[in-house]
């Protein structure tokens, strides 16, 4: 551990208990400082590429797409920049490197792939001459791409025709591209994509409308992004507006209920840019993937990857929207550097998503919002160990998959960091601070030293305030301070359900016109102990199993389990479980099986459900069912 001393306006955490001061001035003007601590090696531990050396700085991709074999077949080309470097260093998995290239007259050269790592994949390394400029790979994926998800008809929506989808975060793009797949190295891309001429293909960057007659497809991204960031779809896609900036791409099956479900999209867009300035991407348009895909949404630029179990009927999911869009100024605007410092993304994001939905719903709605988070914080840290390290903010993932860092302790932790620093400046003055911040480090990938010292020198000393950044970012659990979100209507909701519980009388409960957020938090405080007469009478006044809320089917399946009552509604939990992807639902489920003695049962389902599942959410479950 090496140390750097730093400006810090704030408490010190006794962890790093060097102290100096800054002399001159008055008393009014005098700070105090700590020393920090800095990694001794702040290059990304998930990528082979050596950026200091040679980097690329853009992108040409030239990919045929091939359904009856199951493989993207083509080149990529890149312009790239170095002083006299001897080589190139890529990062690669489950690729065939056909032939390499060197400039624009395309002279063949060596190159050679390492032995390939478990969690990093193999490092391409490619001879370079002192004035190479252009490096061109020639290439095909193979079935042990794993950021490819290829779909038979019958597992899309509309069941004609077959489904192409990438999904890169974390370090999956170097699967479907040779390429330098670090959030700190960014470059700008074109691509051409050929298909079958009945398919659309739409890709984080500038997007065609309506199919071509060929099938061919190009595209041009402006802006430097990371390689996590480059995605692709292709399948039977139509497109639809919500707004003059603002649209949905989906099967026609699915259309019309995406575009009522995002019809505010245009104004989360504009409330975005007036808090925190200009949308730099061109278009914000949506694109509804079958169920398989493993996450709520990705913030892929231009186009947002999204799961249709969003699609509840009544806008009351459309937090994910709002989540995705802010990633256009936190995460794809200014990106993480490296997967140890996530909460830079995700942490800002969820902040400025609930700062777009009070803005478009109301305080009220809100602090519903932030009160879930808050206790799903409290429950996962309780579960994971207050004294675990991967409770911290800045993570240590060397030597393990970047993956097991996506849990909600960034975000959510995260954004009480942000919560608190807003109470402690004010939201005028976080707000022009947050606001800076983005414009400062536009199109940069940083780390969480680098905030640190921003934050201290641009909010913390410019207005003379004391916090402890370091005991949020650098310790274990829940600092103490972290402000407790208040819902009037939850408290009402909590009464209900406590009478409820006492005399098993639906009369208790005025639910009339709750939210789904009031469902959710009304079925997760129910004690998992709640007799078979309370669960049967809930479900037939309720049809709560019939839910169309995936959210409200989620919590309540789980409680069900744990209750033993997921015998009478065994055929809903496994037709849920084989038609949805999404892993923050498999997850839950999947563990509350297997912890109240199913576990041969949660084997049965997963079989079935498994080949649906994109390799993100096989991973996780392969290993939880020792499959």
């Amino acid at each position: 551990m090496t140390f750097k001393r730093i400006a810090i306006g704030g408490y010190l955490s006794t962890m790093f208990l060097i102290l100096f001061c800054a002399c001159g001035g008055n008393k009014s003007d005098e700070w105090t400082g700590v020393l920090l601590p800095v990694e001794e090696d702040s290059t990304d531990p998930h990528t082979h590429s050596q950026a200091a050396t040679a980097v690329i700085t853009h992108m040409n991709l030239d990919l045929s797409v091939d359904f009856k074999l199951k493989k993207l077949v083509g080149s990529v080309t890149y312009q790239i920049k170095h002083d006299k470097a001897s080589e190139i260093i890529l990062d690669t998995r489950g690729l065939k490197i056909q032939r390499v290239t060197l400039g624009e007259q395309e002279s063949e050269t060596s190159f050679n792939a390492s032995t390939e790592d478990s969690i990093k994949g193999s490092a391409l390394s490619i001879p370079l001459a002192p004035l190479t400029k252009i490096v061109k790979i020639y290439y095909e994926t193979t079935e042990n791409s794993n950021a490819l998800q290829w779909l038979s008809p019958q597992q899309t929506a509309d069941k004609v025709h077959p489904f192409l989808y990438t999904q890169g975060q974390p370090i999956l793009t170097r699967t479907w591209i040779p390429t330098q797949d670090s959030p700190g190295i960014r470059f700008t891309y074109e691509a051409t994509i050929r298909t079958l001429p009945n398919l659309l293909a739409v890709m984080s960057a500038e997007n065609p409308r309506q199919k071509s007659a060929n099938g061919v497809y190009t595209f041009k991204q402006a802006n430097p992004v990371p390689a996590y960031l480059i995605a692709l779809a292709v399948g039977d896609l139509q497109f639809a507006e919500t707004g003059p900036r603002t649209g949905v791409y989906a099967e026609q099956s699915v259309l019309q209920a995406a575009t009522s479900e995002f019809s505010d999209t245009d104004k989360m867009l504009n409330v975005a840019e007036k808090m925190y300035g200009t949308y730099n991407w061109g278009r914000y348009d949506l694109l509804v993937l079958p169920p398989s895909f493993p996450f709520g949404g990705m913030e892929n630029p231009c186009l947002t990857f999204a799961t249709p179990t969003i699609l509840a009927g009544d806008k009351s999911l459309t937090t994910l929207v709002a989540h995705e869009l802010a990633h256009s100024w936190s995460g794809n605007l200014v990106t993480n550097a490296t997967w140890n410092d996530l909460w830079l993304n995700e942490g800002f994001t969820v902040y400025f998503e609930r700062r777009i939905m009070e803005e478009l719903y109301g305080l009220d709605f809100t602090e519903m919002l932030n009160l879930l988070t808050y206790n799903n914080l409290k429950s996962l840290i309780t579960k994971m160990g207050n004294d675990n390290p991967d409770t911290r903010l800045k993570m240590d993932l060397a030597g393990r998959n970047p993956d097991d860092g996506l849990t909600r302790i960034p975000y959510d932790k995260g954004f009480f960091l942000l919560k608190s620093l807003e109470k402690l400046a004010g939201r005028k003055t976080f707000d022009a601070f947050l606001s800076q911040y983005f414009k400062d480090h536009a199109y940069q990938s940083i780390q969480t030293g680098q905030f640190i010292l921003y934050a201290q020198e641009k909010l913390l000393k410019a207005n003379k305030l004391e916090f402890d950044l370091t005991e949020w970012i650098y310790t274990t659990g829940l600092p103490a301070d972290c402000p407790v979100p208040q819902s009037d209507r939850f408290e009402k909701v909590e009464k209900q359900s406590k009478a409820f519980v006492a005399k098993n009388d639906l009369k208790k409960i005025d639910s009339k016109a709750w939210s789904a957020q009031e469902w959710i938090h009304f079925i997760k405080i129910l004690p998992r102990d709640l007799s078979a007469a309370h669960m049967e009478n809930l479900d037939r006044s309720f049809n709560l199993s019939n839910s169309r809320n995936a959210e409200i089917q989620a919590v309540w399946y789980e409680l069900a389990i744990y209750n033993g009552y997921s015998s009478n509604i065994q055929e809903s939990i496994s037709d849920f479980l084989i038609k949805v992807g999404r892993r923050k639902y498999l997850s839950p489920l999947y563990t509350a099986l297997k912890e109240t003695d199913q576990y041969e049962l949660a084997r049965s389902i997963y079989s079935k459900a498994r080949p649906n599942y994109h390799s993100i959410s096989q991973q996780t479950l392969d290993q939880m069912l020792d499959f």
